[in-house]
């Protein structure tokens, strides 16, 4: 009677085991098949549209890290548990890793220790089969060209053989930065470095005026290379209709364009959500099917900033360790892809 209790327990968990493994096996099957880069591979840009490897129109959704900034607020965050998170909670197909390349702190005077973080975010990318931005964050890119070329030469000989990667070499210029003279000139020397080691993924160039004037881009354009996108920054408590009509001149000149940074909030990245001129915005992110990065993941005490203050766990957030504005993209992030079956 003993061997036979006994012997129906060894049933009992192997068959346990089984399931478990089963649905494991399954979870993972589903994950897979909605991995937006096992699904869409190779980004292009057609027509002025960001298209994927079957010619069909993208438009993913994801959050951006705060700076990378040596020491601050940011910083922790370019981790793999939070690209995970982001991953699999949030359900988001591209994150951005805005790594800080000006002033004390920044890549220029740390460069190992900044792109060792960036590279931890784009290989958790990697892992997670979701796209990645990799950012030059600076507003004065212009300033450093040598460095900036050097370290998309290193981004580039080590992933450039992956589709996941995407180009952004010039983050926000100033308002009386031309870009005729000086954003233009930087991104076409920037570019072809970049283009000499990867003939593929998307490179997004900054614009006049913290990536608003998109216009003056669209009457000037970079010629001579391929998947080349423009940034659109907006933040909805400061900008309105104005700035749309310029991005729909840009669109309608052909040219194609990548909101790689917006929030919900003022452009100073603080206030309260702007719920009306945000669903604004979100329509015509939907309507002319583009792709987008919220900001930030940080636990500064900021509007924009996603994570609570006390907020210090890498990944895994429960709600109540996420601001207003943490849920509030968190759900437009997670609701906005649906994948391709």
């Amino acid at each position: 009677m003993v061997i036979t209790v006994k012997s129906a327990s060894h049933v009992f968990i192997r068959t346990l085991s089984w399931l478990i493994l089963a649905s494991a096996s399954a979870m993972f099957s589903v994950n897979a098949s909605q991995a937006p880069v096992k699904t869409h591979g190779q980004l292009s840009v057609q027509q002025g549209k960001i298209v994927d490897q079957k010619n069909e129109v993208v438009s993913l959704a994801g959050p951006s890290l705060f700076w990378s900034t040596k020491d601050k607020e940011g910083e922790p965050f370019y981790h793999p548990k939070t690209v995970q998170t982001v991953a699999h909670d949030w359900n988001a197909t591209i994150i951005r890793a805005a790594m800080s390349a000006q002033g004390e702190g920044s890549y220029l005077t740390h460069p190992v220790r900044l792109r060792q973080k960036v590279e931890s975010v784009i290989e958790a990318a990697i892992a997670e089969n979701i796209y990645v931005i990799v950012d030059w964050h600076s507003h004065h890119a212009e300033d450093n060209i040598e460095q900036a070329i050097d370290f998309f030469e290193k981004i580039a000989s080590k992933y450039h053989q992956y589709p996941n990667i995407i180009y952004e070499i010039y983050n926000e210029p100033l308002n009386n930065t031309d870009w005729s003279t000086v954003i233009k000139p930087y991104a076409e020397q920037v570019i072809k470095a970049i283009r000499a080691i990867d003939n593929n993924n998307l490179i997004i160039v900054g614009t006049q005026t913290w990536s608003q004037d998109v216009d003056k881009a669209a009457q000037d354009p970079i010629l001579g290379f391929d998947n080349i996108v423009y940034s659109l920054h907006f933040y909805a408590g400061t900008h309105k209709d104005d700035l749309r009509v310029k991005a729909k001149k840009a669109l309608d000149a052909g040219l194609a364009l990548f909101v790689s940074e917006w929030g919900t909030v003022n452009a100073n990245g603080d206030g309260d959500i702007a719920k009306e001129s945000t669903q604004q915005w979100l329509s015509f992110m939907k309507e002319n099917s583009l792709s987008h990065c919220s900001w930030s993941i940080t636990n500064k005490d900021e509007g924009s900033a996603m994570l609570k203050p006390t907020t210090t766990k890498l990944g895994s957030w429960q709600d109540d360790e996420l601001t207003a504005n943490g849920i509030y993209l968190k759900n437009i992030i997670k609701n906005w892809y649906k994948p391709v079956h």
